[in-house]
């Protein structure tokens, strides 16, 4: 195809930067079959949604980012799990020495149960069958922000801001969504191995940028091999995509120079591995063998993507550095924004537990306790 077309957390783990790809699948579904979740028959305050026809609440309904993508799915497959408390795959040891933040939870509930019942749900108390199922949907941030706008799920993930995805203002953003912020993502820029081998381990933001908008177009011009660079961007609509041009091109809808656009991250890690001249972006959770994240230097100061190194891509000075988001919709039914149903689900990531296993173990960046604190807040009371 040719060219046409603050906040690091204090607490993140400093461990070596994992080479392994994160363990998500492919798939898009994970859980339960269920509703929409939008809201027919539930309360006035929308704090016990139940489907047409159905005893119970019906199924959080989430679609959007493959960047999010790894975070939502897991903790959906844990929630429809709804392991017991003893079963240590999935809560650990049982001590604090096992997974940091089990001890706090305090319970000897099954998984979903628990943090439901928070939210005044029942438990089952048996395994695979959670108060209320959950479902997650692998496509696009784009898609992800126009479904939740639309009432076809409850929550929209997305790796960009809704405000750049939607095309709208920060007063509209406040006046009909919530944004819960669930982890960070460092987005490092990745070459082939071959380049990577050949010298080119770091590179200026001026470098990328000339890169991404056709003004290098040989490896040679870089301290490579002489050698055309193949350009591999994210598909339009796409939070990373959104998030790389707004932080690296200065503004979202910023002119590219590609060779290919693709739609999700796993697709770009495989062209980059398949290949020995690209360059692309991603997210973090999706580095791999064949492919190496390089260092950038952006006005003298060079980030690495070593976390034991001065300044790393973990930080939140890295210019790629962003939010993580899964959004929710404010409307007649649930006017402050999230109902019981996605309150319960989304509390589960923002815990200690949940940001070790959620959002670290898929090598995310975890919320600094002062953040957890603050995404906490914007959930309704619990029960």
């Amino acid at each position: 195809m040719s060219r046409d077309a603050g906040r690091q957390a204090s607490n993140v783990s400093r461990r070596k930067y994992l080479v392994g790809t994160a363990a998500v699948g492919t798939a898009g579904l994970a859980g339960c079959s269920g509703g929409s979740g939008d809201g027919d028959g539930g309360s006035e305050d929308g704090s016990n949604t139940v489907e047409s026809g159905s005893s119970g609440p019906s199924t959080v309904t989430a679609e959007g980012s493959s960047t999010v993508y790894p975070i939502s799915n897991k903790g959906s497959s844990y929630w429809n799990s709804n392991s017991p408390a003893s079963d240590g795959e999935y809560w650990g040891a049982n001590d604090e020495s096992s997974v940091p933040g089990w001890d706090q939870l305090d319970t000897d509930m099954n998984i979903a149960d628990y943090f439901a019942s928070l939210y005044g749900f029942e438990p089952s108390g048996e395994r695979s069958n959670p108060p209320f199922a959950t479902r997650v949907a692998l496509s696009h941030s784009g898609t992800g922000c126009e479904a939740v706008r639309d009432g076809l799920v409850d929550i929209g993930n997305s790796s960009g801001p809704i405000t750049a995805e939607l095309d709208i203002s920060e007063e509209q953003r406040d006046e009909n969504y919530v944004d819960h912020v669930v982890g960070r993502d460092g987005q490092p820029v990745f070459v082939s191995q071959a380049i990577y081998d050949a010298g080119v381990d770091q590179l200026t933001g001026d470098q990328i940028r000339g890169i991404y908008q056709g003004d290098i177009t040989n490896w040679s011009e870089v301290g490579g091999p002489d050698q055309e660079i193949f350009v591999v961007g994210r598909a339009e609509g796409s939070g990373t995509d959104t998030s790389f041009r707004l932080n690296m091109l200065g503004d979202a809808d910023a002119p590219m120079d590609v060779d290919t656009r693709l739609g999700q991250n796993q697709q770009v890690q495989q062209v980059l591995q398949d290949n020995d001249n690209a360059i692309g972006y991603m997210a973090l959770a999706f580095s791999g063998s064949g492919i190496q994240a390089i260092a950038i230097d952006f006005e003298g100061t060079v980030f690495q993507p070593d976390p034991d190194a001065e300044n790393t891509i973990f930080d939140s000075e890295y210019p790629l550095n962003r939010d993580l988001h899964m959004y929710t919709r404010i409307n007649e039914e649930t006017p402050d924004g999230t109902d019981m149903r996605e309150a319960a689900f989304l509390n589960m990531f923002l815990t200690e537990f949940g940001q070790q296993v959620f959002v670290e173990d898929v090598n995310y960046i975890t919320l600094p306790t002062s953040d957890i604190e603050a995404e906490r807040a914007k959930l309704p009371d619990q029960a």
